[in-house]
């Protein structure tokens, strides 16, 4: 079986530590988070469809692990639909084996990536060979779309447009078109340093520049550019 999760960390903005940029991400992120007193967590960090602008915890150690789009429904036993823009704790998907993934974690620092993936190949082992069929399906689609139309990404894997948007609601959390969307506002994220909007609008799909400033401020809260001078929305408390 191949490895279906990759470690990866989260965004935070210029401003002297002052803000921690929360991204939009279209996939679901599994956190372990330890306080400078020594308590942790274990969380799900359902897609989120905004950004959000976060006062700074004060953490000993954060690891997060994206699930790739399409797994995240197998490895946790319910529609992903159920998890868009929320944060709620592994226990309640995973019970006792949560809690206990949880001890070995704290006592691992370091390794705590390694283990999460190897929890996710585990639950994936014992689901249904249709199940993991329909999770490739996805994985398979999610790489199309940014470069592709919904309509030819379906019919590429053989399946109707209306048949892929039912499953990629429940597998990935949203349709489609809103994944893509996400997707392309990542890759600005990405490359977004000091200007030259108009060329990156072009690489990365849009219309024009005027078209990636409206998404991106729908998704961001900001235009890029006030995004890259660091004029962002007012921090608030993350409540979780």
């Amino acid at each position: 079986m191949s490895v279906w999760v990759e470690e990866s960390s989260e965004a935070a903005a210029d401003g002297g530590g002052e803000v921690h940029v929360r991204e939009p991400d279209p996939a679901t992120t599994l956190a372990f988070r330890t306080t400078l007193e020594g308590r942790s967590d274990l969380m799900v960090l359902g897609p989120r469809t905004r950004a959000s602008y976060l006062a700074p915890k004060e953490l000993s150690r954060c690891v997060t692990v994206r699930l790739r789009p399409g797994r995240a429904r197998a490895a946790l036993g319910l529609p992903v639909s159920e998890l868009v823009d929320r944060i709620v704790p592994l226990r309640e998907l995973w019970g006792v084996s949560a809690d206990r993934l949880a001890v070995r974690l704290a006592a691992a620092p370091g390794g705590e990536a390694a283990m999460i993936e190897a929890a996710v190949l585990e639950r994936l082992s014992a689901v249904s060979p249709a199940d993991l069929s329909q999770a490739a399906l996805l994985h398979a689609a999610a790489d199309r779309l940014p470069y592709a139309r919904v309509r030819e990404v379906a019919r590429g894997l053989g399946i109707s447009e209306r048949h892929l948007r039912t499953l990629f609601t429940s597998g990935v959390g949203m349709p489609p078109k809103r994944f893509a969307r996400l997707d392309r506002v990542r890759g600005v994220l990405a490359r977004a340093t000091t200007g030259g909007w108009a060329a990156l609008a072009a690489d990365a799909g849009y219309y024009d520049q005027s078209h990636l400033t409206a998404e991106f401020r729908s998704v961001m809260g900001v235009s890029p550019a006030a995004f890259v001078a660091g004029d962002l929305p007012a921090a608030v408390t993350c409540s979780a």
